[in-house]
Order: C-alpha cells, then structure tokens, then sequence
C-alpha cells in the first residue's frame, strides 16, 4: 500500500522531504508532482523501480527515461551538450522541457536508449520535486504517469493513490500542478527534433534559434 505525503506546495514540510528522500534511497518508486504533471521517479541504480515503471506504463526498451536534475549544473554530469545548443537549453530550464541528449559514462546502461546512447533530462521549476532533489543529491529517474489506453497523464494526488496503491510506495501530493506532458526535443543531432509539442514552446527551437 502506497504511503500518502500531503506537502506544502510553497513551503514543503522538511519532515516529509526527508522521509520521501529516504524511501526514494531505499529503492521506492513514487509518484511525484512537477510544473508539467505527476510523473513516477526512483532514484537512478534502482533496477527494481525501473522495471515496476516499465511495467505501469507498458513500455518497450526503446523508451526514453528522463533524468530529472536539481539544477544545470547536475545536469552537465550526465549529459554531453555542444556549445552551439548550451545557450537554448539553458535558457529553456528550469521549465516544461525535456532534452534527449548523448549520455555520459555516468548514466546506467539500462537507462539508454539501446541504439542511440542517449537519455533525456530536464529540470524543474516545481518547489515540492525541486526539494526532494535538492535532498536526494542526485537526479531522479523520472516517466510521465501516462497509463497504457490513456491519451492524458494523470493529475490528481488521490486518484494515483486509488489507482496505483500496490505498484507504487508513495504518492506525493502538493496541491496542484501542470496537465500537460512536457514539450520534447532531441538535440542528439546537433539539429533540434521535436518529438512531442507540449506545455513548452518549441519555437525557441527552430534551427534559427540555435
């Protein structure tokens, strides 16, 4: 049965935080809110969470999981950006975008997209997610909560919990948060890709921007 953590949407509870980040560290999986909707997050060795992630959403190894990043700094450790595009995407975090980017060594392999080596990543503006990785010291594995038959991902606290109550360990809620995946964009090129328009402009974007 899923623990339930009503936090704070402005100033959230550092008890909470701790216990969330702690559950996280003990290889939990938990649904979480961002400033673009809930998503499912563990932290990044735990194979076990990964697995109950794919299983949730029916996902196939070609899936890109997000590594959702404190700030751009953290960032940087994970993946590789040329100079051309540093400046976008920089001026695009923290916010509603999501970058597949070559991975670095410091990425698991069970993270990679298996023929291209990347991984996605962002960073969000959302307070309660933003303080769980500040505590968590490093990003978590995030996947937009998108059931398998649904074209919009879930948004309410209670209805995760009703849901996913034995798939999941916690369900945090802090009020609301965004209805809308995020705008996704493959730099991996070198030229930007959109993959999927969301709550981001991807204008910023066009070739002419970069």
């Amino acid at each position: 049965m899923a623990k339930y953590f009503d936090v704070h949407p402005d100033n959230p509870q550092a008890r909470s935080i701790h216990q969330i980040v702690e559950l996280i560290r003990s290889d939990g999986l938990v649904a979480y809110p961002t400033d673009s909707c809930f998503a499912l997050g563990c932290r990044l060795g735990s194979k076990d969470a990964l697995d109950r992630i794919r299983s949730i959403r029916n996902l196939d190894d070609r899936h890109h999981f997000t590594l959702m990043c404190h700030d751009f700094a953290q960032l940087g450790q994970f993946v590789t950006i040329n100079n051309a595009l540093f400046r976008a995407v920089k001026a695009s975090t923290p916010g509603p975008f999501t970058f597949i980017l070559p991975a670095t060594k410091e990425v698991p392999r069970r993270l990679l997209h298996p023929k291209k080596k990347t991984v996605g990543v962002r960073i969000t503006a959302h307070t309660t997610a933003q303080a769980i990785l500040a505590e968590l010291g490093e990003p978590l594995v995030s996947s937009t909560l998108l059931l398998p038959g649904e074209t919009e991902p879930m948004t309410q606290g209670w209805e995760i919990k009703e849901t996913l109550d034995h798939a999941i360990d916690a369900v945090i809620d802090s009020g609301d948060c965004g209805t809308e995946p995020t705008t996704v964009i493959d730099l991996s090129e070198g030229e930007p890709e959109i993959l999927r328009i969301g709550a981001g402009d991807p204008g910023r974007f066009s070739s002419a921007a970069v």
